[in-house]
């Protein structure tokens, strides 16, 4: 029996990915003639129709969709096969490409990866940021090693460990009538309607958008009820310009988020009050030491950057 080649595969899969023989084509470094080549071989090979050619577009048969399926499971071994061969038990080496969603990268990674370099010379890292969906779908199909996230969420077929809590400060302008109340009042606070629109978030497709709907019990808001933004730097300036309030993780605010605005800080209390920072990696990872080492590296950095801010702003954020 003659088995396809893992070059065959790849096109088919990177054709699936892309939907486009030409950008496929271009994912695997070889011209659009020798991917259709490839793909016509592949299907003479099995003896099977895997994709139907359009002039406009490509459209998989369902056989070709589940082959791709399984062919993205097999080129994924596959990788950690060499991966494994090629790093031996030298840990944190090699190339290693990481995931960040966007309310983690900017605060942590800056701080981190210079530490990386110094102890870690032979590790070259890629990054990527994105929202937590897209990057969990590149976790399961190999093309990230692991990914900085936010959790709760809820993901089968991924380990993750946790790195450090983050609390959660609600940030609103100085003359705010919530800068006279305590905590407590805060507290209660959150779970009224009145104030629940008030609340600016990110938009859809943020984890911390549903982390601070968790922390505010907040669970029948709709999309449409409150002001959205499209990061955190644009929830600030909006908070700034007296448009609502919002809930910033610590993490963030120990940069340069706030400078120059009029926003106070006030804690949060509660077990909702936080979210959880974590580094996630597929069960199957061949790297899964290294990636442990790393969490360990990037859970000290986090807990240092986040017990130094709460220390550093001492008495702006007390319990008025």
């Amino acid at each position: 029996m003659y088995l396809p080649t893992l070059k065959q595969l790849k096109y088919l899969v990177e054709l699936e990915r892309h939907g486009h023989f030409g950008h496929a084509a271009e994912a695997c470094n070889v011209t659009q003639s020798t991917l259709s080549a490839g793909l016509q071989e592949l299907e003479s090979l099995l003896n099977c129709k895997l994709v139907e050619r359009t002039k406009r577009r490509v459209l998989f048969t369902e056989l070709g969709n589940e082959i791709a399926k399984r062919a993205t499971s097999l080129l994924r071994e596959a990788e950690e096969i060499a991966t494994l061969a090629r790093h031996g038990d030298k840990l944190l080496s090699g190339d290693l490409k990481l995931g960040a969603i966007p309310t983690i990268a900017p605060y942590l990674l800056p701080q981190t990866l210079p530490i990386l370099r110094e102890d870690y010379p032979e590790l070259r890292l890629y990054l990527v940021e994105d929202e937590t969906a897209r990057l969990v779908k590149r976790i399961r199909e190999g093309t990230l090693d692991a990914a900085l996230m936010a959790f709760p969420y809820d993901e089968p077929g991924l380990e993750w460990t946790e790195l450090a809590e983050d609390p959660f400060l609600l940030a609103h302008p100085s003359d705010h009538p919530i800068t006279k109340m305590t905590s407590s009042d805060i507290n209660h606070l959150l779970e009224t309607e009145p104030f629940q629109k008030e609340l600016i978030l990110l938009e859809e497709g943020h984890c911390l958008r549903d982390h601070a709907l968790e922390a505010c019990h907040a669970y029948n808001l709709k999309p449409g009820q409150t002001l959205q933004a499209s990061s955190l730097l644009t929830l600030v300036h909006m908070v700034a310009n007296g448009l609502g309030i919002t809930l910033l993780p610590s993490l963030a605010c120990q940069t340069s988020l706030l400078e120059g605005t009029n926003i106070r800080l006030s804690p949060l209390k509660g077990q909702d009050s936080h979210r959880k920072l974590g580094l996630a990696w597929r069960n199957s990872s061949v790297r899964k030491e290294e990636l442990k080492l790393l969490a360990e590296i990037l859970s000290d950095r986090a807990k240092e950057q986040i017990d130094n801010f709460q220390s550093r702003m001492g008495s702006t954020i007390t319990d008025h």
